[in-house]
């Protein structure tokens, strides 16, 4: 998969690391370890020995949110032609000693993004569609979705695939990168009250088990679990301190 524009990396901005640990390990299948910065605590979460998400807890507190991280080859040119495009710069290109140079930016309706250059030139393994506790797809959730996706196209190269009517909450708009479908943006649905947003799908080996195991580790099911075309199932969810995700796998 080519670098630019690929997802790479997952970041839980959740003033409860412990929590986070306690949900998504049994939800996911993820094992937990740190991150080993001096002076910062931050979490790696891993599936089968493949790091997937960190997990931080911000200097003050503030709303809980996953983000989502896009590989670029070049960090500060991508910001630049971001901030062109009419995004905003809310952490400007520094270097993470090990793992490469990243900035923090929001698209022009306000959904936050991170970028990263990797140090070894490559995405990870952090989205994969084919294996379970992996992201699977992504999903913006924007005042403006059209805006949006121009916007993206723009700046990774995204292509627009097909597109699904959804009545009066307008159009689902798949996007693919590479030639594969690996996302859709649509308008503000979803998480409850949230900004615009990018959503995040991990992956699962069955979709009832995981909805109910969205409850009785202390989260809530907010859609679903409902089927979308390919017959995969989907579920969205908060986790228990309001962060919003999404699981999708088979019935």
């Amino acid at each position: 998969m080519t670098l630019q524009g690929t997802p790479c990396w997952y970041e839980l901005c959740t003033m409860d690391t412990g929590a986070a640990r306690g949900f998504y390990g049994p939800l996911l299948g993820w094992t937990f370890q740190d991150a080993g910065m001096e002076g910062f605590d931050y979490g790696l979460a891993t599936k089968d020995g493949a790091m997937i998400a960190g997990l931080m807890t911000p200097d003050s507190p503030m709303p809980e949110f996953w983000m989502v991280y896009f590989a670029v080859d070049h960090c500060d040119h991508v910001v630049a032609k971001a901030k062109a495009l009419g995004a905003n710069v809310h952490r400007a290109p520094e270097d993470i000693p090990g793992t490469g140079r990243f900035a923090i930016l929001a698209d022009p309706q306000g959904a936050a993004f991170g970028l990263l250059q990797p140090e070894d030139g490559t995405p990870g393994h952090a989205f994969d569609q084919a294996r379970t506790g992996h992201g699977n797809w992504l999903e913006l959730h924007s005042s403006d979705p059209e805006a949006g996706f121009q916007f993206y196209a723009a700046l990774f190269g995204w292509s627009a695939t097909d597109a699904m009517d959804m009545g009066p909450d307008g159009k689902y708009q798949l996007f693919a990168h590479d030639g594969r479908d690996i996302g859709g943006m649509m308008g503000m649905l979803g998480v409850e009250g949230a900004p615009p947003h990018w959503l995040p799908y991990f992956g699962v080996p069955g979709i009832d088990a995981a909805t109910a195991g969205v409850t009785s580790l202390g989260g809530k099911v907010l859609h679903g679990p409902v089927e979308v075309p390919g017959g995969a199932w989907i579920t969205m969810a908060s986790d228990p301190r309001g962060a919003g995700f999404a699981v999708v796998g088979p019935r």
